[in-house]
């Protein structure tokens, strides 16, 4: 009852933000803060892998270490999908389909590990499941809400607003890198709409009692990346044109390049031409959960091994932090500097003001992971949202240069896209 009411005091905050337009906060949001989140979150999906583990060895150890073994199978089949998708091996259909399904495919074939030989005999534990399409422990779907005492509605408004400063910045942050500025994007994005929308389902999920839905890090990137169109654009377009007309998005795919024209040698690199924005998919997705609710399905999940779902967190995890700008300075930091190529843009700014930089990142990340340990967990969104005044505020009276600054940091999206908040900061 009392979750209820937090829900529904979140839903009507949502619903009062999204009225009064103000999304328009994410102009304010930069990489900076959208790389220590994404950061945070990478350490989450690592450590819950890690719980996951250890939690096994209460059953024994046999089915602790083929829990194990299970986790890095998992792991190195799904990265090792990922790299031929990158290879000039196979056809470009076939490496679509790695890049698309190789996660899928690897989580059946380490599930199906655990039941072959000698690891069958280890009783490795499997996903709990429940009964189709019925609440847990037995309940009633509607959640009485108004048996609640009149102080505890009360006291649910602060928990509330917690809920709705994390949906703020997590669900919107993900809206904005699903559709950040590597991503050739036509159709206008709707964030105020899309918040009050996410307030009348986290409305529902409080009537039902579950848990409320909302945009993630690194799934709704991953998703946007799977509806890209690879392919050579054509160099006899202009770049802006290719960015904003259908019909250069037709050419750069169907235009015959001719060998005179066009470096050889930068064929075979594909760069994203166009996305398919849709919301089939997404629908698709929402109703492949409900699928998955009933019995034949739930006996399916209830046969994986709990060792899988920690490799997936893992490999979720590792590969956000890939690509994440913090590791991608860390990475540089430590890079030997003779082997960096002589454009990395990273060379113009001064080590002394890199390391600033990143310290700060690491200060955010480190704050709110190690709140996370703590019983005051659900506050770490507060610490998260704190980010953004820090970098508007504090960072820019740190004597950095504006170069220094457009190359650190910058926005999340492309103009097109934080148009409809107000541009960007």
């Amino acid at each position: 009852h009392f979750i209820g009411w937090v829900y529904m005091w979140a839903a009507i905050i949502h619903w009062i933000t999204a009225t009064l337009n103000w999304c328009n906060f994410l102009k304010y949001v930069t990489r900076f803060s959208c790389d220590t989140f994404g950061f945070y979150v990478s350490w989450v999906y690592l450590q819950y892998g890690v719980q996951v583990i250890t939690r096994q060895f209460s059953g024994g150890t046999d089915g602790a270490f083929v829990a194990i073994i299970l986790a890095l199978l998992m792991l190195v089949t799904s990265f090792l999908f990922q790299a031929l998708s990158k290879r000039a091996c196979f056809h470009s259909i076939i490496r679509r389909c790695f890049a698309d399904y190789g996660m899928p495919i690897s989580l059946v074939a380490a599930s199906g590990m655990a039941y072959w030989g000698r690891f069958n005999s280890a009783n490795s534990s499997t996903l709990p499941v429940g009964a189709a399409f019925r609440a847990a422990n037995g309940r009633a779907w509607l959640v009485k809400f108004w048996e609640l005492d009149g102080k505890w509605v009360g006291i649910a408004l602060p928990f509330g607003i917690v809920l709705w400063i994390l949906f703020l910045f997590d669900h919107n942050v993900s809206s904005l890198i699903a559709q950040g500025s590597q991503f050739p994007l036509r159709k206008p994005p709707g964030f105020h709409y899309d918040f009050f929308l996410l307030g009348i389902t986290t409305f529902v999920a409080g009537l039902i009692g579950v848990p409320a839905p909302n945009g993630l890090i690194p799934q709704a990137p991953i998703h946007t990346t799977s509806l890209l169109i690879m392919g050579h654009p054509s160099r006899n377009v202009d770049e802006e044109e290719q960015a904003n007309t259908p019909a250069s998005l037709s050419r750069a795919v169907t235009t015959r390049v001719e060998e005179r024209d066009v470096d050889t040698s930068k064929l075979a690199q594909e760069v994203p031409i166009a996305v398919v924005e849709q919301r089939v998919s997404n629908l698709a997705q929402g109703a492949l959960c409900l699928v998955l609710l009933t019995g034949p399905f739930l006996h399916i999940l209830n046969l994986i091994p709990r060792g899988v779902l920690a490799g997936l967190f893992w490999y979720m995890g590792a590969d956000a932090l890939r690509g994440n700008g913090i590791t991608l300075k860390l990475l540089y930091l430590i890079q030997d500097k003779t082997l960096t190529p002589p454009d990395e843009p990273l060379r113009k700014v001064r080590k002394s003001h890199l390391i600033l930089f990143v310290t700060i990142q690491l200060l955010g990340f480190g704050a709110a992971f190690a709140m996370t340990q703590t019983i005051a967990a659900i506050g770490f969104p507060v610490v998260i949202l704190l980010l953004v005044p820090v970098r508007t505020l504090i960072i820019p009276r740190l004597h950095f240069t504006p170069g220094e600054l457009s190359i650190l940091d910058g926005p999340t999206a492309s103009p097109f896209t934080m148009k409809s908040v107000g541009g960007s900061l």
